[in-house]
């Protein structure tokens, strides 16, 4: 059979090509992969709840109580053998995607790895980690519980808010004011159709790109095999078999915090009502709740008689786009004209290593300014740790880079 197979597609050639491709050996090489096998567990999941969820949020009467038909289909997917397991899975999946995806930043970011030649796959992977945010939001919105109800509409008072643009941004966004009677199945198409797509594409365009330029290796390896080659294991059989077992651990992790880590309590909170529950948001974007906190209620720049830039604008949009975008070119501050190909020590990068580390300490300092009414500390407090705490954080880092050079 595989002769037969061999002649009319040349399996043999594929296998030289492609199958014995070099992979080097790293232990964080493994976030990319989880956040990989992370998505593709939220589709499997995600598929299984297609099958019995409602995207309307038209009204129905269910033993003399009126609920969403979304709402009520959620209660019937946590009654089914698997359902409320299979539910808690796809929502850990899609947190644990993202911190996958962070810790792999982290990793290319604090090696070099996102230098020339690699500024275009940095660049994916922020398009990529931008998709997975959108994909948490819009599916927070589906259960169309009190909760779920408050959370999205803070986001779209936010885009909303945004001058001349706001209103028809959020208007087509959310297909109407929200909750319209159009908006949910608007966001169930971006969370099950449009977004998984985007997904899908850019994450083979980020693992092409990978495969064209090769993988970065330690240093170390090039004093072995040379500059040009990647001392490593094949894809097939060894990095199939490791791809594998990371799979089925990964897997396994989610079983287990599902098991252990219950998500909100659609039956808690209820329908939507006119009473608002206390709302915040998911950990990944806790910073920016954070940023909205400390912008004070009096920075209201007016623009016109019927636009201004209000603190909901400045911390909601303008300051996150801001950071974000300085991440994104953070491979463009590096005048380099050599290709690197290796896993760079920090010690070469004091700098650029210092001002990871002080962006690190500032988003944690932000999380925590979005509990700052529950840990009780003044919002001034707050304030004075956003700015001295990252310069710390810099000053510290450059000279424990440093002092080895010093002595």
């Amino acid at each position: 059979m595989y002769r037969w197979l061999d002649e009319r597609l040349n399996l043999e050639r594929f296998k030289k090509k492609y199958l014995s491709k070099v992979f080097p050996v790293h232990p964080t090489f493994f976030f990319g992969e989880i956040a990989l096998f992370s998505f593709v567990i939220l589709v499997l999941t995600g598929i299984y709840l297609l099958f019995s969820y409602v995207p309307s949020s038209e009204i129905v009467t269910v033993g003399g109580k009126k609920m969403p038909a979304s709402y009520y289909s959620i209660l019937l997917i946590n009654k089914q053998p698997l359902g409320l397991i299979i539910r808690y899975v796809h929502h850990w999946a899609a947190h644990l995607m993202i911190a996958a995806l962070i810790l792999h930043m982290a990793r290319v970011f604090f090696t070099g790895s996102f230098k020339k030649p690699r500024e275009i796959n940095w660049l994916v992977g922020m398009i990529l980690f931008t998709l997975a945010i959108l994909a948490g939001f819009t599916g927070y919105s589906l259960p169309f519980d009190a909760l779920s109800v408050v959370a999205t509409g803070i986001g779209y008072e936010i885009a909303n808010s945004i001058p001349y643009v706001g209103n028809a941004i959020a208007n087509f966004f959310f297909n109407g004011h929200f909750p319209a009677s159009g908006s949910l199945p608007r966001l169930f198409m971006y969370h099950v159709v449009l977004l998984p797509a985007l997904l899908s594409a850019t994450i083979g365009l980020h693992m092409l790109i990978m495969i064209k330029q090769k993988h970065t290796q330690p240093a170390k390896n090039k004093e072995i095999v040379g500059p040009d080659k990647i001392l490593g294991i094949p894809l097939y059989p060894q990095q199939i078999s490791l791809m594998l077992f990371v799979f089925l651990s990964t897997t396994a992790l989610l079983f287990f915090m599902a098991s252990l880590l219950p998500v909100h309590n659609v039956e808690y909170f209820g329908p939507p009502t006119l009473q608002t529950p206390m709302v915040k948001p998911d950990w990944y974007l806790l910073w920016i709740y954070g940023i909205i906190k400390l912008i004070p209620g009096s920075w209201n720049i007016p623009l016109s008689a019927t636009a201004s830039i209000d603190p909901e604008v400045i911390g909601g949009v303008i300051a996150p786009g801001i950071i974000l975008t300085i991440i994104a070119l953070a491979p463009f501050f590096y005048k380099n004209d050599e290709f690197v190909n290796h896993l760079e020590p920090v010690s070469k990068r004091p700098i650029g290593t210092s001002l990871g580390v002080a962006f690190i300490v500032l988003f944690i300092v932000l999380s925590f300014t979005g509990y700052q009414a529950e840990l009780n500390i003044p919002i001034w407090v707050c304030r004075i740790y956003t700015v001295v705490l990252p310069i710390i954080a810099f000053v510290i880092t450059y000279l424990i880079i440093k002092k080895p050079f010093r002595s």
